[in-house]
C-alpha cells in the first residue's frame, strides 16, 4: 500500500527531531535578541554549518551531508516554526546557491566552491535590481569581456544573506540587446576589488535576515567563474527559482505551524468570563480553520518537494506551494493574533512577529502575481 503524502521515513523523522531540538534549544532563546539587533549571531550560523544544515543535499565528496532535497524542506520548516528569519540562510544556501552549483557547475567549480559552502561560507543569490524584480529581462548589470574574463558593473537590490555572505551568485548581461539570451551567471568572491555590500534594508519582517544592495564597480570575474554557459543565465535562474519557491513554501509552513502552536497554548491557559477561552466555540472554530489551512500548505509543499525529488515536473506545483503557503501563512498569523486579543499586537507576543514575517513571502522569489502567471501558463499548455 502507498504511504500518505505527509508521512516521513524513519530517517526523515529522526532528522526532523534533530532540527527541532536545535531550533528549540539554540534558536528560540535568541529570537528576541535577533529581532532587536536585526542580525543573527555568527555562532548560531556556525552551529548550522556544524550540524550539516547548510549543505544538506550536497554530496559527501564535497563536504555535504549527502541527504535529500526533501530533508532541506524539513529543515527549513522546522527552523521557521521557531523563527522564519533563522530559516532563510539554510533555505537560500540549499535551494538556491548550492543547488546552482550542483545542477550547473562543472567539476572544477564544484571542487572549488561546494566544500566552502558546506564548511563555513554563506552564499547569496543576486538576481534582483531596482528596476528588475519580477521582470528579470530588465536587469541592467552588465558584464563586458576583458582579457581576464568579464568586467561586471551595476547594482543589485534586496539581496538576502548579503551582509554575511562570502560568495555571491550574480546575474549580469553580456549583451543587453539580446534580452534574456544575454543574461549570464557569475560567481563573485566577497573580497574581489570593486565589489561592495551596500546599504542594509530596514524591513517590516524577518528582520534578523540581512537584505542589502550589492555594488559592482568594474569587478573582474575570471572566465572559470562563469556558471553554465554564457547567455544561459536566465534559464539557470528560472529553473533554480522553481526549487527555491518550494523552500519559501516550507518557510511559511513552519511560520503558520509556529503561530498556531502558540495560539493553541494561549487558548488553553487564558481565562475570560470564568473559563478558558479555548472552551468558547468561536475560538475553537478559529483554531480548527487555522489547523486545516496549515495542513493544506503541508500537502502542497510536500507534494512539490516529492515530485522534485523523483525527477517529475514540478514547476506548477512549486508555484502553487509558494502561492498557497504565502497567503495562508499571513491569514493564519493574523487569526492567531486575534486569539491573543490586545497582547497579540504587542512586541512581547510572538504572534505579532509571525504576522510581520509572513508578508515577505508574497514578494520574494517571485511575487504572487508571478506565481499565478506560471501556474496559468502551464495549465493552459497542458490543456
Amino acid at each position: 500500500m502507498g504511504q500518505p503524502l505527509t508521512s516521513l521515513s524513519e530517517e526523515e523523522e529522526i532528522f526532523r527531531a534533530s532540527v527541532r531540538e536545535f531550533a528549540e534549544e539554540r534558536v528560540r532563546p535568541l529570537v528576541e535578541q535577533m529581532e532587536r539587533e536585526c542580525k543573527q549571531p555568527r555562532e548560531l550560523i556556525d552551529e548550522m554549518f556544524e550540524l550539516g544544515l547548510m549543505a544538506i543535499e550536497t554530496p559527501e565528496e564535497y563536504g555535504g551531508a549527502g541527504a535529500s532535497f526533501f530533508m532541506s524542506i524539513i529543515a527549513i520548516e522546522e527552523l521557521a516554526r521557531v523563527d522564519p528569519a533563522a530559516a532563510i540562510p539554510v533555505d537560500i544556501q540549499n535551494t538556491l546557491v548550492a543547488n546552482q552549483f550542483l545542477r550547473w557547475g562543472n567539476e572544477d567549480q564544484k571542487q572549488r566552491f561546494l566544500p566552502r559552502l558546506a564548511k563555513d561560507t554563506i552564499g547569496s543569490y543576486a538576481l534582483s535590481e531596482a528596476g528588475s524584480g519580477s521582470d528579470a529581462f530588465a536587469l541592467k548589470t552588465v558584464a563586458e569581456p576583458c582579457d581576464e574574463g568579464f568586467r561586471l558593473s551595476g547594482r543589485k537590490m534586496w539581496i538576502s544573506n548579503a551582509a554575511e555572505a562570502g560568495l555571491y551568485v550574480v546575474f549580469a548581461s553580456v549583451d543587453r540587446d539580446a534580452g534574456h539570451r544575454g543574461i549570464t551567471t557569475f560567481v563573485v568572491e566577497r573580497d574581489t576589488p570593486g565589489f561592495q555590500v551596500g546599504r542594509k534594508e530596514d524591513k517590516l519582517g524577518v528582520r534578523a535576515s540581512s537584505t542589502c544592495e550589492l555594488i559592482l564597480d568594474d569587478v573582474v570575474v575570471p572566465k572559470e567563474n562563469v556558471l553554465g554557459e554564457v547567455g544561459q543565465g536566465y534559464k539557470l535562474a528560472i529553473e533554480t527559482l522553481n526549487e527555491g519557491r518550494i523552500g519559501i513554501g516550507a518557510q511559511m509552513l513552519g511560520l503558520a505551524e509556529g503561530a498556531l502552536e502558540g495560539a493553541v497554548g494561549y487558548a488553553k491557559e487564558r481565562e475570560a468570563f470564568g473559563q478558558k477561552i479555548g472552551e468558547f466555540q468561536a475560538i475553537q472554530h478559529l483554531l480548527a480553520e487555522c489547523a486545516t489551512d496549515v495542513e493544506t500548505v503541508r500537502f502542497h509543499c510536500y507534494n512539490a518537494a516529492r515530485l522534485r525529488e523523483i525527477g517529475r515536473p514540478f514547476a506548477k506545483e512549486g508555484a502553487m506551494a509558494k502561492l498557497v503557503a504565502s497567503r495562508i501563512a499571513e491569514s493564519v498569523a493574523s487569526r492567531c493574533v486575534d486569539v491573543y486579543g490586545g497582547i497579540g499586537v504587542t512586541k512581547e507576543c510572538l504572534a505579532e512577529k509571525y504576522l510581520r514575517d509572513a508578508k515577505v513571502a508574497q514578494i520574494y522569489e517571485g511575487t504572487t502575481f508571478m506565481q499565478l502567471n506560471t501556474i496559468a501558463k502551464i495549465v493552459l499548455a497542458d490543456g
